[in-house]
């Protein structure tokens, strides 16, 4: 093993952190989404960098699907490089950092509040900054987290959303799907303790990363897991987005990692399984779909679920593969060149 004993010690501890945030968390977001709910923001604003960005992707979905709220990625260089920030009055503007310290999203949310819109910081750190500026705080609940690459927080952040999507829409049918969550990763984690054909990948530079849907957020994140821990450039794209030209990267040293929980998105996938085979692309696919995972050349098996909350999952397992790639190419995922934990941007 090249390293990585504090990556893998907080995979592994996902299931107890989602459980705890479903326990504490519950009665203060049900309260902050009947104010919301009174509020009737026009549409959502969410500030995030890194990870936190890919959560906010995330919450695109299931605050627009199920709450129909339409929900927009900030820029927050417009507010701060540019100092021109935009108009937010009529916005929920939700600041998502694990550490709640970047000063260009504290910047953010501080200036939607002046503004008088809806504020919401989801942070690790309740007494950050960006709580501090924000009206209203949800806590993630997971402990400290010392791996640079994030894990707990990210599914924590993950959590949060789906649980202020089922308190928005008073959905006690959600909450008893979020009581199963910490259970699935616990068996994602059990599918893919061992995950076999990684060694094919050691001399692997590059790869796309495909998703759509709810896991269009998924295929941004473990492509970033990757980047960060195994020296291999990733590239995250939609499955709609990638036959408007990147398809034709697909070849022998260009392989494709297929992010595909069984779904409303099954009916698109037999084009891009015909493109990678015609391209003579490698597969690796995270699924709960049996015959797609017998097509792959490394499989990684997810329990079966509604889509909606599949990103969960299928993200533990990319953070698995992702720690196997490190392995077999003798990188240490604790301690990733040119990286740290906290990233400051401005």
């Amino acid at each position: 093993m090249a390293g990585g004993e504090q990556y893998r010690k907080e995979i592994a501890e996902q299931p107890a952190v989602l459980q705890t945030v479903l326990r504490k968390e519950k009665a203060g977001i049900e309260a902050i989404a009947e104010e919301i709910l009174r509020v009737r923001p026009s549409y959502g604003l969410l500030a995030a960098r890194g990870s936190s960005d890919n959560a906010a992707r995330y919450a695109q979905y299931v605050l627009g699907v199920f709450n129909r709220l339409t929900c927009a990625l900030a820029t927050p260089s417009v507010s701060t490089v540019y100092e021109s920030p935009p108009d937010m009055k009529g916005s929920l503007t939700i600041g998502l950092s694990q550490s709640g310290q970047s000063p260009d999203i504290v910047r953010v949310v501080q200036l939607a509040a002046q503004q008088g819109a809806m504020t919401l910081a989801i942070t690790n750190d309740p007494t950050s900054p960006l709580a501090q500026v924000a009206g209203n705080v949800i806590g993630l609940c997971a402990g400290s987290e010392s791996a640079v690459p994030a894990t707990k927080t990210y599914t924590a952040e993950l959590m949060v959303i789906a649980m202020l999507s089922a308190a928005l829409r008073r959905s006690e049918e959600g909450w008893a799907v979020l009581e199963q969550v910490a259970q699935a990763v616990q068996t994602t984690l059990d599918l893919n303790a061992f995950i076999a054909g990684v060694e094919g990948f050691v001399g692997m530079k590059h790869l796309v990363v495909i998703g759509r849907g709810f896991n269009y957020a998924t295929c941004f994140e473990v492509a970033l897991k990757i980047n960060e821990i195994s020296s291999v450039l990733a590239l995250p794209f939609s499955l709609a987005d990638f036959f408007h030209g990147p398809v034709a990267t697909l070849g022998p040293e260009t392989p494709m990692l297929l992010i595909a929980p069984r779904g409303k998105l099954d009916a698109q996938l037999p084009k891009l399984l015909s493109a990678a085979a015609t391209h003579q692309a490698r597969l690796i696919v995270i699924s709960d779909d049996e015959a797609l995972l017998r097509r792959a050349d490394v499989a990684l098996r997810l329990p079966a679920m509604p889509e909606w909350i599949s990103p969960l999952c299928a993200v533990v397992a990319g953070q698995l593969f992702s720690a196997a790639l490190a392995d077999v190419k003798v990188q240490d995922p604790d301690e990733p060149r040119g990286l740290s934990k906290i990233t400051l941007t401005y």
